[in-house]
């Protein structure tokens, strides 16, 4: 197949292209790693909210659906952090944030908690942790950050960029 690809190549020549980025440059941003922490607060809230009965089946649906979620929400965490610190971080920004490695491992220790349990406080400890990273990204692109509450439940502070 290789053969053929190269002596169709050879008979059209087709134009060379390379790409050094898994997408588009300059387009990362941590806000849905933010959001996404979040959610998992909100659905560790829901679960707590709901009533533990094993009879009614609306309350189990609740229950599975939002453990579902949680663990989708948490993965997307470390998802959308591991893209961006294997990405986006290079030596310049390691050098102006050297915690960031720390930092990052921090993130996915604390998802995969988050996946295991029910604790709010894990929850919450990784929105912090969150919003720690989202600082230094936006730091790295030379933009001060403030702290706002989000406006939908649980209603937490994130860190957004002033632009």
């Amino acid at each position: 197949m290789h053969k053929m690809l190269k002596m169709l190549d050879e008979t059209l020549g087709f134009d060379v292209v390379s790409a050094h980025c898994d997408i588009p440059c300059k387009i990362y941003d941590p806000i849905i790693a933010q959001i996404a922490s979040l959610s998992v607060v909100r659905l560790i809230d829901i679960m707590h909210e709901t009533p533990n009965n094993s009879e009614n089946m609306t309350n189990v649906n609740t229950l599975t659906r939002c453990v579902l979620r949680k663990e989708e929400e948490a993965e997307k965490v470390k998802q959308e952090i591991r893209t961006i610190w294997g990405d986006y971080f290079k030596t310049p920004q390691f050098e102006t944030h050297p915690e960031i490695h720390q930092l990052v491992h921090q993130i996915m220790l604390k998802s995969s908690s988050c996946k295991q349990g029910t604790s709010r406080d894990s929850a919450l400890e990784l929105v912090a942790l969150v919003n720690q990273f989202a600082t230094a990204f936006w730091e790295t692109k030379g933009l001060k950050v403030e702290k706002r509450t989000c406006p939908y439940p649980p209603n937490l502070e994130i860190i957004y960029p002033i632009l």
